[in-house]
């Protein structure tokens, strides 16, 4: 990814001053109401009508077709080559130190390929098809190429050098910029600047397919989802399937070609999809039916056409391949010297610390789980206690214990968390924590899909960020998940504010009903919104840190995780939780018993997390040999019993669909959920210590959560930005509390 900022490169003026605030408020009209004359323009040649090589705007997604992709990427990679190669020379003749105005042209020089390809690999996610495919993966190789050859310029890197270089030069550069020009030597130097020859020819080779196999594994877990489908006729077969489900089982049997389906009498489509799934295993009676739709999902992509164990093992052996050529003993190791933890041993003892109080809670659960089956006078429990609890029998049975532990059925909230009041809910939470006021745009924006939405987000009246909001599953064109992703960057030099993608796989609405969501969902989409934050927030000017950019990976989390605790906030969820069709606000009661299920096998979800970052962890580590050892599937199987007090069925192949390590940035990082969960507990803390029920207090602590943690980006190391916040380093005690695990 290209990030940057802009000036003359051999200008020894350093962090100039380019943009007024005025100016900046200029920059935000043009980028609202987005200019289409590129596409109107009479008599334009299809190069100059391409959709996307328009700048300065939102992109013009309903007039992006497939066939723009190859030429706009194309014309685009020309004019980086050309400016790269101008550079290089203006580098070349200057012949001296460099200030920090060679990172802002280089800034300039990306930006418009970097706001292309980003356009390009969001709609790869969310409108996926045949043909954009074809047009991706034809151009993705020049495209790596092109950022390979920007990370391996010998000029720029001992240009950018220089500026640490040589103590007065620095000494020019605000704290930000130094830590700009830091990571970026650094990165550069990972990025195989120092490699000799074949070497260097080897290390791009190995980006090019690494980024080949990522792209082809996303494709083949959402085609192995999408492909899958039960669809069943008789009524039996769907028994205890509850009417969200049925409604959302007919909906999905309508869309497929059963034009007369309804959820009264059928026929009802079951999918791999999260809504349908989760609702299937929480609630269908029928046990072979359950195991059915558990064996598909446990083995998806993991065979045929769409086998990505191959792609697994290459991936691994590329990895470590491109550490050894670093000079890394292992990927691990590689990925960790740019993380806040710094060495694999810090992230081994983070998980031996929570195993040690995790595991024998799990067992404990587990143990409770199986009496409370056994107590039942259900024939579906005889036939569990005589057979044993199956790995598909576990979820169905804990929603149960949990409906009798705790008195209410999970189908009971829906009605209270409609999506418009959800969203007024955490725009007003928002407003309260840090000042700022979210509303739908009434101007018409381009958008790939009718369910999507445009927000506008103000701060004392300006206009400082606007954020797309996706929030439904679409199965035949949506990857699965939940993320936020970049359309715009802030960045003082481009003049432009931030655009954030809020991507989401809720319940979709169904019957004529609004979408009403799980609590779960509620969850996810406070957990997107506060990445969202971190991106839109940000007061760091500099485009290298502002926002998420910068910020070690174990920390990206901490936004998104501190805001999921304001779910379980009585007066932030009192301001959305009413029913949709009365009005009636959630009775106290019932929020009071969904506080309680926080703790509800809180030892087995965490032994779950923990399990697959120490097996990210071990597949990518030195002891690992992906050719000569076991393989990745005997590793997970040999590993899963220490965590799992329920070990993997034989055939699972969990892998093949581990797209955070495999077709994300969470490679030998899938234990930053952990790391960062920390910080976002002890974060969540400093409300409660200040009082939750005091609301200025909360306000308070909220600027102050804002001008640090959202604020500060990249621009600061995670670790001093926290002190800025917490005035201490963070303590994992307040996590051990939330779940229930502290001593």
């Amino acid at each position: 990814m290209f990030v940057a900022t802009s000036a003359g490169p051999g200008s020894r003026l350093l962090a100039q001053k380019v943009a007024r605030p005025s100016q900046w408020q200029k920059s935000t009209f043009r980028l609202l109401h987005c200019s289409t004359h590129l596409a109107k323009t009479a008599g334009a040649s299809p190069l100059q009508a391409n959709p996307l090589l328009q700048q300065g705007g939102l992109p013009l997604f309903e007039a992006i077709e497939p066939s723009h992709v190859e030429p706009a990427v194309r014309h685009l990679l020309t004019d980086l080559e050309n400016g790269l190669v101008a550079l290089e020379a203006e580098i070349a003749a200057a012949g001296a130190p460099a200030s920090y105005e060679l990172l802002d042209k280089i800034e300039q020089l990306g930006a418009p390929l970097e706001y292309a390809w980003g356009v390009v690999g969001h709609l790869n996610g969310v409108k996926n098809s045949g043909e954009l495919r074809v047009a991706h993966q034809a151009v993705e190789p020049d495209v790596v190429a092109a950022v390979s050859r920007f990370g391996q310029s010998e000029p720029l890197y001992q240009a950018i050098a220089t500026l640490q270089d040589h103590p007065e030069v620095e000494a020019l550069l605000d704290g930000p910029q130094q830590r700009v020009v830091k990571s970026k030597v650094r990165d550069m130097r990972l990025d195989g600047v120092a490699l000799d020859g074949q070497a260097k020819t080897r290390f791009t080779e190995i980006k090019l397919r690494l980024a080949q196999l990522g792209t082809t594994f996303s494709n083949n877990v959402l085609d192995a989802t999408k492909a899958y489908e039960i669809v069943i006729t008789d009524p039996s077969g769907i028994a205890g399937l509850p009417p969200s489900g049925l409604a959302l089982a007919a909906q999905s049997a309508a869309s497929s070609g059963h034009d007369d389906a309804t959820a009264e009498v059928g026929p009802w489509r079951l999918t791999l999809d999260p809504p349908s799934y989760v609702a299937s295993m929480k609630h269908l009676k029928d046990p072979a039916l359950r195991e059915q739709l558990y064996r598909a999902f446990v083995m998806r992509a993991s065979s045929g056409s769409l086998d990505n164990n191959p792609l697994i093992a290459e991936m691994l052996t590329l990895r470590r391949e491109m550490a050894h050529l670093l000079e890394f003993k292992c990927f691990a190791d590689l990925s960790v010297s740019r993380k806040m933890a710094s060495r694999v041993s810090a992230v081994r003892s983070l998980t031996a610390m929570l195993r040690a109080k995790a595991y024998p809670a799990a067992e404990r659960e587990m143990k409770e789980l199986r009496s409370f089956v056994a107590n039942q006078a259900d024939p579906l429990a005889a036939s569990v206690t005589s057979n044993g609890l199956q790995l598909w029998d576990i979820v169905y049975w804990s929603e149960r214990q949990r409906e009798a532990l705790y008195d209410y059925e999970e189908e009971s909230l829906r009605p209270y968390f409609s999506l418009p009041l959800v969203l007024e809910g955490l725009f007003a939470l928002s407003q309260t924590l840090f000042g700022i006021t979210i509303t739908e745009a009434q101007e018409d924006v381009p958008k790939w899909h009718p369910d999507v939405s445009y927000y506008i987000v103000r701060s004392g009246g300006d206009i400082i960020a606007s954020f797309y909001l996706d929030p439904y599953s679409r199965p035949s064109e949506k990857r699965g998940g939940a993320w936020m992703d970049t359309c715009v960057g802030r960045s003082r030099v481009l003049d432009r504010i931030p655009v954030a993608y809020l991507t989401c796989n809720s319940t979709p609405p169904v019957a004529g009903k609004p979408s009403l969501m799980t609590f779960g969902e509620v969850e996810t989409l406070f957990h997107e919104f506060g990445h969202g934050l971190q991106h839109m927030l940000t007061t760091v000017h500099h485009a290298d840190a502002a926002g998420i950019n910068n910020v070690e990976w174990d920390a990206v989390e901490l936004p998104s995780q501190f805001m999921e605790n304001w779910c379980y906030h009585k007066p932030t969820v009192d301001k959305f939780a009413r029913h949709y069709e009365t009005g009636k606000p959630l009775p106290k009661e019932l929020f009071a018993k969904i506080c309680a299920t926080r703790t509800y096998q809180s030892g087995l979800i965490m032994c779950r997390q923990l399990l697959f970052s120490t097996v990210d962890i071990e597949l990518h580590d030195r002891g690992y040999d992906p050719v000569g050892g076991e393989s990745p599937h005997e590793l997970y199987q040999r590993i899963a019993p220490l965590y799992a007090v329920v070990p993997p069925m034989p055939e699972d192949s969990f892998l093949c669909a581990f797209g955070h390590i495999f077709a994300g940035g969470y490679a030998a990082g899938y234990y930053s959920y952990k790391w960062a969960e920390i910080l976002s507990a002890d974060a969540f803390a400093a409300f409660e210590e200040a009082g939750l029920d005091d609301s200025q207090a909360v306000a308070a602590v909220g600027r102050r959560f804002r001008d640090t943690v959202l604020a500060m980006g990249g621009g600061t190391h995670p670790s001093e930005v926290y002190r800025s916040f917490r005035g201490r380093d963070p303590s994992p005690e307040a996590l051990l509390r939330h779940t229930g695990l502290s001593e």
